[in-house]
C-alpha cells in the first residue's frame, strides 16, 4: 500500500507540473498585452506596469519565479483589481463555490443512485421508461437553459424562489439542481446500466432463490458491486460541481470562484487565470486520487491496487 500511494503521488506531482508549465507558456502565448484593453496606454506607463509585475523579464525568469509561487502558494497580484492578489480571490471565491457545490453533488449523487435503482428494480416497466426519460432530459437540455428556465417559471411567475444572488439558502437552490441536473441524469444512466447487469448475475439468482427479500438483495449484493463505475465518475464530477459552473454562477450573480475566472479571461488578467487553473488542476487531481483509493473498499476483490492504473 505505501508503495501504491508514492506512486500515484508521484503521477499527481508529475501531472501538475505539466499543467502548470502548459498554463504558463500558453497565457504568455496569447497576443495583446494584460494592461492594453479599450483604452490606449501611454508608453512610458505600460512599461512601468510591466516593470512592476515584472512582465519585462526574461521568460525563463517569469516561469522561474512563477515555479517557486506555485510551491510556496504565493500566486501573486491581480493585474486588474490593484491591491488583491489571486490568493485572495481564491480564498473569498472558493467557499461560495464549495456551498453551492456540495448541495449539488448530494442532489447529483442521491437523485442519481435513487433513480438509477428504481429503473433496474422496475426494468422494462413505466418506472424504467419514466426514469430514463427524465435522464435523458437532463443530460440534453444543457445547464444555463435550465436554470434560465427556471428563473423564469419558479422566479418571475410563480415568485417561489429569488431570481438570483446569494446569501440564503432559497437562493442556492436553483443553481443547485441546475447544476446538478446533467451528472445526476448521467448517475441515474450508469447505475441502472450496471445494476441490470449485476441483476442477471447467477450470485443474485441464488440469493433470490435462498428467499431473500429485494431490498436485502439490492443493498447487500447488488449496491457494492454496480457502483464501482459510479464511484470512478465522482472524481472528476466532484472537482467540477464543487468549484463551480461558470455559467451557472454568472447567470445566478454567485460570487463563486467560477465567475471570478470568467471575469479573469474577459480582463485579460493572466495571474488569475493561472491561479484558478492550477487550483482547478489541484482539486481535479486530488480529487481522482482519493476515488483511486476508495476502490480498495468499494470493491474488495481488488487485492493489489497498485497494478490499477491512475
Amino acid at each position: 500500500m505505501t508503495k501504491y500511494l508514492i506512486k500515484k503521488a508521484g503521477i499527481l506531482l508529475a501531472s501538475l507540473f505539466i499543467i502548470s508549465t502548459l498554463t504558463f507558456f500558453l497565457m504568455h502565448a496569447i497576443p495583446g498585452d494584460p494592461f492594453v484593453q479599450d483604452k490606449a496606454i501611454p508608453e512610458e506607463i505600460l512599461k512601468a506596469l510591466h516593470k512592476h509585475y515584472g512582465l519585462d523579464q526574461p521568460l525563463y525568469v517569469q516561469y522561474a519565479k512563477y515555479l517557486k509561487g506555485l510551491i510556496t502558494w504565493e500566486l501573486g497580484p491581480s493585474f486588474k483589481y490593484q491591491g488583491r492578489t489571486v490568493n485572495q480571490i481564491i480564498s473569498e471565491g472558493f467557499p461560495v463555490s464549495l456551498v453551492l457545490g456540495v448541495e449539488a453533488l448530494f442532489l447529483a449523487v442521491c437523485g442519481g443512485i435513487t433513480l438509477g435503482a428504481i429503473a433496474s428494480m422496475k426494468h422494462q416497466r413505466w418506472q424504467d421508461q419514466m426514469t430514463m426519460v427524465i435522464a435523458v432530459l437532463g443530460i440534453s437540455v444543457p445547464s444555463f437553459i435550465m436554470a434560465s428556465f427556471m428563473q423564469y417559471v419558479l422566479a418571475m411567475k410563480l415568485d417561489l424562489l429569488p431570481v438570483a444572488r446569494w446569501g440564503s439558502f432559497s437562493q442556492t437552490i436553483m443553481p443547485a439542481i441546475s447544476l446538478a441536473a446533467l451528472p445526476m441524469a448521467f448517475i441515474a444512466r450508469l447505475t441502472r446500466s450496471n445494476m441490470v447487469e449485476v441483476l442477471q448475475q447467477d450470485y443474485i439468482q441464488t440469493a433470490k432463490a435462498k428467499g431473500l427479500n429485494s431490498i436485502t438483495i439490492l443493498f447487500k449484493h447488488v449496491m457494492r458491486n454496480a457502483l464501482l463505475p459510479v464511484v470512478t465518475y465522482l472524481g472528476p464530477l466532484t472537482a467540477a460541481v464543487i468549484t463551480g459552473s461558470f455559467a451557472i454562477e454568472k447567470i445566478f450573480g454567485i460570487p463563486g470562484i467560477g465567475q471570478w475566472f470568467v471575469m479573469s479571461i474577459t480582463n485579460r488578467d493572466y495571474t488569475v487565470i493561472m491561479g484558478t487553473t492550477i487550483f482547478f488542476s489541484v482539486l481535479l487531481l486530488l480529487c481522482i486520487f482519493i476515488v483511486d483509493l476508495l476502490y480498495c473498499l468499494v470493491d474488495p476483490r481488488i487485492k493489489n491496487p497498485g497494478n490499477e492504473s491512475f
